[in-house]
């Protein structure tokens, strides 16, 4: 059997905190912080966050108690919000002040974003006053923009001053940021003229004035704006970072890299789980959370199944008359469901980045008709010819083909449209579009192989 002391650092990961979850809990069950703290100590602060996910709800709070001043504050960043939020309810205020003002101002307005105005403000009351403020200059704006993204420590100059300048300005101050890539030219407004990035100052002779190297074309982001749109941006211009600024056009933060990178993981997988109807729900959830979360769109799903299964009780003769129909009609349906979720999660996720709007939407309904008429077509013979030799029945295999046809057409306007139509109408197309595509798709198929078996056979 391994020794737990053996693992390392470098070793872990998702999965080396796996491999460490079980001992440190027994560890934890046992009363034993002390070998708990060797288990966890040293780990990274993602790799840590996944081990106090990983471990029993009841031995977080032990575990974080065991590490004390080796806990990285870091890690409340990175759970997940369920997890998180779990913990900033049992963790002292104390612990909470001091963790928020160590961290970056993005990072700490996201710890306190989802607590009780009067525990923020408790918080916030034990801060410094230079934290503070900072703070709460991220907290008044909403979330899920630049401002909330943003971090307020950056570096300005003057355009006046000479490289030399600059440098022995870093090199000086004390209270800059400790980590930068670039600097932000301000006029006396603190309106953003330009930025500099730091490879470009260190390979140029310090007397040149900074107005000459600096970029007076970059790229600034709205600290109100989107952070998807902000996302967009970031990939669009190969950014490493974007000045903020406020409606007056004045510099207040900057975004980095690694912020819109969380963004994108982020909001990948919310449009993924809201395409399955699961909302915002993790594996973190409770069991009540989740039936509640799961149920609502369940509901609506049953009630368009029953829409489709009235339609099947419209043929009950002629099913009854040709067992064939009641074998074939999942294929149809089967079919056309998966050609609609093909076209709609093309369609959501090109809402969802703008590359479809009023603009091309006519050219891209079209495309997609095209595609669906020729798999439709394509999927027709292919089953045209499978049922006749199946079954032996020639005029059957014309009404399964024709059925393919129409159900692929329907699909490829019902995936293309249903979500254009609920983006329209201000809804979130990811959330909503699978039930009712489903719906028609499954209402479409049966009714035109159905009704086509009833007046052909």
């Amino acid at each position: 059997m391994q020794d737990e002391t053996e693992f390392r650092p470098a070793d872990t990961g998702a999965q080396g905190a796996a491999e460490l979850a079980r001992p440190v809990d027994e560890a934890l069950a046992a009363g034993d912080g002390a070998r708990a703290r060797t288990l966890a100590g040293g780990l990274a602060a993602p790799d840590l966050a996944d081990l106090v996910e990983l471990i029993e709800p009841e031995h977080r709070i032990p575990l974080i108690e065991a590490l004390g001043a080796a806990f990285p504050y870091e890690v409340l960043s990175e759970l997940d919000e369920t997890v998180r939020d779990e913990l900033l309810r049992e963790l002292p205020k104390e612990m909470l002040a001091t963790a928020v003002a160590d961290l970056e101002s993005d990072d700490a307005a996201y710890i306190l974003e989802s607590l009780e105005e009067s525990d923020k403000q408790a918080i916030l009351d034990l801060m410094p006053a230079g934290d503070r403020a900072a703070l709460e200059r991220n907290l008044e704006y909403p979330e899920e923009t630049a401002g909330r993204l943003m971090q307020t420590d950056f570096v300005t100059v003057p355009p006046f001053w000479n490289v030399g300048q600059v440098i022995d300005y870093m090199r000086e101050t004390e209270d800059l940021p400790e980590t930068f890539s670039d600097i932000y030219v301000v006029d006396p407004s603190h309106h953003v003229v330009g930025g500099v990035d730091l490879s470009r100052l260190l390979r140029t002779n310090r007397e040149v004035p900074i107005e000459k190297i600096m970029d007076p074309e970059r790229q600034v982001v709205l600290a109100t704006a989107d952070q998807e749109a902000v996302a967009r941006q970031f990939e669009r211009y190969d950014l490493k970072s974007a000045p903020v600024v406020d409606a007056d056009r004045r510099l207040v933060g900057v975004v980095t890299v690694d912020d819109v990178v969380e963004v994108i993981q982020e909001e990948a997988e919310e449009d993924l789980r809201r395409l399955s109807g699961v909302g915002d729900e993790t594996v973190t959830d409770n069991v009540v959370y989740a039936v509640r979360n799961r149920f609502l769109w369940l509901f609506i799903n049953l009630g368009t199944a029953l829409l489709a299964s009235s339609v099947i009780k419209l043929f009950d003769a002629t099913i009854d008359q040709m067992v064939a129909l009641a074998v074939l009609m999942p294929i149809v349906a089967s079919m056309g469901g998966n050609a609609a979720t093909q076209t709609m999660t093309v369609a959501v996720r090109a809402l969802a980045t703008r590359e479809l709007g009023p603009v091309n939407a006519t050219r891209v309904i079209l495309r997609e008709t095209y595609v669906g008429l020729i798999n439709g077509l394509v999927f027709a013979a292919i089953m045209g010819l499978v049922v006749l030799a199946w079954f032996g029945i020639g005029t059957l295999g014309m009404v399964i083909a024709l059925a393919m046809v129409c159900n692929f057409l329907a699909a490829a306007l019902a995936g293309i449209l249903i979500p254009l139509a609920l983006d329209r109408a201000g809804f979130d197309p990811a959330v909503a579009s699978g039930v009712f595509v489903t719906m028609v798709t499954d209402v479409v198929g049966f009714f035109a192989f159905l009704g086509s078996a009833w007046l052909w056979l």
